[in-house]
């Protein structure tokens, strides 16, 4: 038996904790507003099962980090069959908010029509591509949504964890710089692979900054699209004393052609990493980039220490 007021057994009652007050106080989880934009992940590159599972899992970061969020992909080279392209997702996303407004509208509720953007663009890229990121803008362009397009995803210090753990998983690199043991195979130079020309090595470059003191050995960019970029950075680093090279793509993976990263590491004579591929980072990144676009506070991004 209970009562209004409680059982009647005399056990204790299991009451609410209260919120702990002041600064320290945990922080409410992020929920996604109502009628936000979608999240539209650009991804480029040839469709195929392993770009979909890619993306599928950037994504699914994505929504994890905010729960409610409303997260799609479109392919710059889809097919709308298979694979949806860019222009198809946005026109449906505008479809669809057009068709939840009519509908609230037709139940009576007092709803205002909606405007601002239907979605933000977030291109999968860890670095500038002028020639990807000009065929996402005229995607967008020929799509006649209201859409909001944000840069790339780096130069960011959680890319630079992340090639690291591409690193060390490969054997390339230690895996914590506080734990006193060596690898056998650990490289003494890192060339950090790029593709978008000059202005991708130089961005690159930043994050090769950051990586370079975590693993405390030089890191040198260069292009895999140009012709010889790779082997002469590979040169500069065995002129200035670095022996036991490897190579880190500061790529995601989608953007390239299979092989490519394994050509460059035999022009340069060394081992290469794995792509950056679907690492947590990039899910934060995305939406990082998402929330900045519509002004939403997000959680805090934390490095995460590589263990």
């Amino acid at each position: 038996m209970s009562s209004p007021t409680g059982p009647e057994s005399g056990l204790p009652v299991r009451m609410p904790r209260p919120r702990q007050p002041g600064r320290h106080r945990r922080p409410e989880p992020l929920v996604a507003p109502e009628g936000a934009p979608a999240l539209v992940l650009a991804v480029p590159g040839t469709p195929s099962s392993a770009t979909r599972s890619l993306a599928e899992e950037v994504v699914s970061i994505a929504r994890s980090e905010l729960p409610g969020l409303d997260a799609r992909i479109g392919y710059l080279d889809g097919d709308n069959a298979e694979f949806f392209t860019l222009q198809a997702v946005l026109a449906h996303a505008a479809e669809e908010r057009t068709a939840r407004f009519e509908q609230a509208r037709a139940a009576g509720m007092d709803v205002r029509e909606p405007d601002g953007p239907v979605a933000v663009v977030v291109p999968l890229l860890a670095g500038p591509d002028s020639a990807l990121l000009r065929r996402v803008r005229q995607a967008v362009m020929e799509s006649h949504i209201a859409a909001e397009l944000t840069d790339v995803l780096g130069p960011h210090p959680l890319l630079a964890e992340a090639l690291h753990v591409r690193l060390s998983e490969a054997g390339l690199a230690r895996a914590d710089r506080a734990r006193l043991f060596t690898v056998a195979t650990a490289a003494d130079g890192i060339v950090l692979a790029s593709v978008g020309g000059d202005e991708a090595v130089q961005a690159a470059g930043i994050t090769g900054m950051l990586l370079a003191a975590r693993l405390a050995v030089p890191v040198m960019a260069a292009a895999l699209d140009q012709e010889g970029s790779i082997a002469s950075v590979a040169e500069q680093l065995r002129s200035s004393g670095s022996q036991q090279l490897a190579l880190a793509p500061y790529l995601i993976g989608p953007e390239i052609e299979p092989g490519l990263v394994e050509e460059a590491a035999k022009e340069a004579g060394c081992s290469a990493a794995e792509s950056l591929g679907p690492y947590p980072a990039i899910g934060k990144l995305a939406l990082a980039k998402y929330t900045t676009a519509l002004g939403i506070t997000p959680q805090q991004v934390q490095q995460t220490p590589v263990r």
